[in-house]
């Protein structure tokens, strides 16, 4: 079934805020076997809404559309929905009712101007909001089956569930599709390298799906597939799943779409490790990202943001002569700064970053975007150069924090592979 959303209001057509309600509603259509085509936003203009929900109702099967229910004159949907199916707005009863209930139950007194909130498109039938003032309702314009909820994103989300896709389930009956997807999360190839990578893919898997989302500083490589047969829907994305990790090899992070943070920490978990972090130029960002996984008390020790090299030598024991023969930012330094942080917590790992984010600091040998990461193992002490070429502090803070548990993401696999190696 061929589905479309359309948010109105001028707060979204601006960019004043952010508009959820579309994506949240895609992703719950798409689940229940809706195709959905277009995403449309307008502002509050009469001619421009009459406009689109005739186009949309001659486009597609069912739409559903949010905001413009409430008391106000800019609130112009039910009006608009009324103008394009060519019919007058008449008052509903029912939904008057409900609105005045509202009000009452918190003990205050309706508003003349709430009224407008139960005047609907002649025949159209009112959905009953739980949560607040504006109840929405559906109706048919040209080939359309239109669902209408109100902006506020609590109260649309709780309406898409309980009222819209219920109904949704029956109109498609037995002729609805599946569709399942997968997303795979990968680190260290930029979006078009990934692309080349997986050229292909489509013509290899007849109606799979690919596409790609950068979630700076990772790729998210999305796998869809829609079909009436769901077992054979789910070896299809099995298989072509499969491919895209050989393709991409140890880029790959995990198959789920869980961040770098969450796939680091699972692995910690899994080996019954634990990590202490020691930063320089990253300021805390690898243990914000690390504590913010629920659960991560099982395996984050500690943290320290050592910034100045006094810090480094009195905090993490790093000796003067290392920074003043290699410098902060070089591969002996972090070495001995992640040891340090492993001694002090007692932990299985030790991580440490220290690097030149920018704009400034930056020399011929040791330019912005360079950055430097230290691994402390109960075996081996290593050190690591990279260089980015970001020109953004906060892009490069990101890039470097990034790779510091991409050291250590391949250093947990090798201890798990090594240690179920037949």
């Amino acid at each position: 079934m061929i589905a479309e959303i359309l948010s109105t209001g001028d707060e979204i057509r601006s960019g004043a805020t952010v508009d959820t309600n579309s994506a949240y509603i895609a992703q719950k259509l798409e689940l229940a076997g809706m195709e959905v085509v277009r995403h449309t936003c307008v502002g509050d203009d009469m001619a421009a809404l009459v406009s689109v929900l005739e186009e949309i109702g001659h486009r597609a099967q069912t739409a559903v559309v949010t905001g413009g229910l409430g008391p106000t004159v800019d609130d112009l949907t039910a009006a608009a929905a009324a103008r394009a199916a060519g019919v007058e707005l008449v008052l509903d009863p029912a939904a008057l009712d409900a609105v005045r209930s509202y009000f009452e139950s918190r003990g205050r007194t309706m508003s003349r101007s709430n009224e407008k909130q139960a005047f609907f498109p002649a025949g159209a039938e009112p959905l009953m909001n739980p949560m607040g003032t504006a109840p929405g309702f559906c109706c048919q314009i040209d080939r359309c089956f239109f669902f209408f909820l109100p902006g506020v994103p609590a109260e649309m989300r709780r309406m898409l569930s309980e009222i819209v896709l219920p109904r949704l389930e029956i109109i498609q009956g037995k002729d609805k599709a599946t569709a399942l997807s997968r997303t795979i999360t990968t680190f260290g190839l930029t979006e078009s390298a990934t692309g080349e990578r997986l050229a292909g893919c489509e013509a290899m898997f007849p109606g799979v799906k690919l596409g790609f989302r950068v979630k700076f500083p990772e790729i998210h490589v999305k796998l869809y597939v829609r079909g009436q047969d769901e077992r054979s829907l789910a070896a299809t994305l099995q298989t072509a799943t499969e491919w895209v990790t050989a393709q991409l090899g140890e880029k790959v992070l995990c198959v789920d779409g869980s961040s770098i943070e969450k796939v680091v920490g699972r692995l910690l978990r899994q080996q019954g490790a634990t990590v202490a972090i020691a930063e320089s130029c990253t300021g805390g960002l690898i243990s914000d990202w690390l504590t913010n996984v629920p659960g991560s008390s099982d395996y984050f020790l500690f943290s320290g943001v050592t910034y100045s090299n006094d810090a480094k030598t009195q905090i993490l024991a790093v000796s003067p002569d290392t920074l003043k023969q290699y410098g902060a930012v070089s591969e002996e330094t972090v070495k001995e700064m992640a040891a340090g942080a492993r001694r002090i917590a007692g932990a299985t790992y030790g991580l440490a970053t220290s690097g030149i984010a920018g704009p400034d600091g930056g020399t011929a040998e040791k330019p912005v975007g360079t950055v430097c990461i230290g691994l402390a193992t109960p075996d081996v002490l290593t050190g690591h150069r990279y260089y980015f070429p970001f020109g953004h502090r906060l892009r490069n803070k990101e890039i470097f924090a990034a790779s510091a548990l991409d050291v250590l993401r391949r250093a947990l696999m090798k201890s798990f592979l090594d240690r179920h190696a037949f």
